[in-house]
């Protein structure tokens, strides 16, 4: 895609959301989006703008991309399609962002929230948080297929992954999951999920904590054990009992060869 294009459709996608944004006889009088087409719709179904042109475009080519991807079976082939797919929408979801109005309405308002979902599928969870601090902020409903709210999605499957990554003896990017815990802190989801994330959590400190020094070390395993035991408070059956144990024996070692600094200053002669 050229550099003009790339441009282009992140000035459109802005367009779209601002159109579908404006209040009726604003001070603007910016005309409102027409109504995008169904799914399936051709391409003599009318249009009023450019924008609206370009949202009509967009929200066909996530059709058509999710047909394909329901048509294929391998989870790995469908993660490799994902990885190529999502190129083509990067630069509609930067604009989309950039407006900072929502998503619109129609087919393509379901875009920013699939390629949110994708991006976690692929790995690439700086791009999926970028796009996940947005949908939370504008509370943007997920397409009905993912049978979740945004939090609760976010939270679950990237703290799945991380769980899969350290059961196969990998780290986890300890900065994304303290992130999802920072934009989802205030929100309302199952204790199960949540307990997740703070396993995952826990786990990463713990792993963390190995190569620090005693000092570094020691606060590392605090949180450790306090992210450990909430995840064990708010679901018993989370696996997390012999990871408390390893972190507390941890702990209690360097206590031992390395006292805690006592608090306070110098006392007077």
């Amino acid at each position: 895609m050229s550099i003009a294009r790339r441009h282009r459709e992140r000035i459109l996608a802005a367009q779209t959301v601002s159109a579908a944004a404006a209040p009726a006889g604003g001070a603007a009088h910016a005309p409102a989006a027409a109504p995008l087409p169904a799914a399936g719709a051709t391409s003599s179904t009318p249009a009023n703008s450019p924008a609206d042109r370009a949202a009509a475009q967009i929200g066909l080519r996530l059709t058509h991309d999710l047909r394909a991807l329901k048509e294929t079976r391998s989870i790995d082939n469908k993660i490799a399609k994902k990885r190529e797919m999502i190129l083509q929408y990067r630069d509609w979801t930067a604009g989309i962002i950039a407006a900072d109005n929502g998503v619109g309405t129609g087919i393509a308002a379901d875009v920013l929230p699939t390629i949110m979902v994708w991006a976690i599928d692929i790995g690439d969870y700086g791009y999926a948080l970028t796009l996940a601090e947005f949908v939370l902020r504008h509370r943007v409903a997920l397409p009905k297929r993912y049978e979740r709210d945004a939090a609760t999605l976010i939270v679950e499957e990237i703290a799945d992954q991380a769980i899969r990554a350290q059961n196969g003896d990998q780290r986890f990017p300890l900065e994304i999951l303290d992130r999802v815990q920072d934009l989802t802190f205030a929100d309302d989801i199952h204790d199960q999920v949540r307990a997740k994330l703070l396993k995952a959590i826990g786990v990463e400190l713990v792993a963390a904590a190995q190569d620090m020094e005693a000092d570094k070390a020691r606060t590392e395993l605090t949180s450790a054990l306090s992210a450990l035991r909430e995840a064990q408070r708010l679901h018993d059956r989370i696996g997390v009992k012999d990871k408390i144990k390893r972190a507390d024996k941890m702990l209690t070692a360097i206590t031992a060869a390395v006292p805690a600094p006592e608090q306070g200053g110098d006392t007077a002669a």
